[in-house]
């Protein structure tokens, strides 16, 4: 989910920025410091969208920069358990898939792909046994984070399922709608003979 977050911090304006107006200084140092970054209480960082409020610039010793306590807005995305997401899937793997959902990558793990027995073929598809059913590269899915770890805060792991109903490649949910209507139209024709 994206957030758009206040926060409060300290930052540092060298004085190769004196010249440049105050705040857009501060964006530039504040856009520097948090580009990339990422933490289980914020999420991913995406942009640095403004300055709210600068406390007194200080001058510490031995350091020719103005430090300065900054109030600023950031966006923010950070997956949640249960959130549903879209995403386009990048790479296709014997365990599994990978979908990209915004700022970064999720794994769904070849057992979460569908309700059927998968298997990859040579091509780098993932295919359905009984279903017939197809995900490769390319392919624009709906699926459910069930698993977020930030053990590695530099590289953090999501995990999706499409198994749920709802869930799955743009033309698998519209499957069921399709068949039931299919069965329907099946039944009066019968009753029509």
């Amino acid at each position: 989910m994206y957030y758009k977050t206040k926060v409060q911090d300290y930052v540092r304006v060298p004085p190769s920025s004196f010249g440049d107006e105050q705040k857009l200084a501060i964006i530039k140092e504040l856009k520097k410091k948090y580009s990339g970054y990422i933490s289980p209480e914020l999420g991913f960082v995406i942009d640095v969208s403004g300055v709210e409020e600068v406390g007194q610039g200080l001058i510490l010793a031995g350091d020719g920069s103005t430090h300065y306590q900054v109030t600023f807005s950031m966006i923010t995305f950070k997956p949640e358990m249960q959130e549903i997401v879209y995403g386009k899937i990048t790479n296709v793997a014997d365990f599994g898939a990978f979908i990209n959902i915004g700022p970064v990558e999720g794994m769904i793990h070849i057992s979460q792909t569908m309700n059927d027995f998968v298997s990859f073929s040579k091509d780098g598809v993932l295919l359905g046994k009984n279903t017939k059913r197809s995900l490769k590269v390319g392919d624009v899915c709906r699926a459910r984070i069930i698993a977020v770890s930030y053990k590695d805060v530099s590289n953090p792991k999501i995990g999706l399922t499409m198994r749920q109903t709802g869930l799955g490649k743009e033309d698998w949910i519209d499957e069921p709608e399709e068949k039931k209507e299919k069965e329907s139209k099946e039944k009066e024709d019968k009753k029509a003979k």
